[in-house]
């Protein structure tokens, strides 16, 4: 028996209480490499960039289908299992 689908807005937590749309998502990268350095530059020039850090070191860089930069805490392993897995345990649809 199939369930009737869930109506609403799935969402992935993406560290210290910030959740994105997971139907955003374009990519998740590592911060290191000069081309998502040069990313997030202009991002912040265009106004674009997201800070979801708490101040904390950057660890990823979500991209989105808007064209936002979205900077986390979290390891991309760790945000690309919880992609996977469909977003927050509890599954929090908006």
């Amino acid at each position: 028996m199939k369930k009737k689908a869930q109506t609403g807005l799935t969402v992935l937590n993406i560290g210290f209480g910030n959740v994105v749309s997971m139907s955003r998502i374009i990519a998740v990268v590592t911060p290191g490499s000069s081309p998502m350095k040069r990313m997030r530059e202009e991002a912040e020039e265009r106004g674009k960039l997201i800070d979801a850090t708490q101040g904390r070191k950057t660890r990823a860089i979500i991209i989105t289908d808007s064209d936002h930069v979205i900077l986390s805490a979290l390891q991309v392993e760790t945000i690309n299992q919880r992609f996977l897995s469909g977003g927050d345990k509890k599954r929090k649809k908006i």
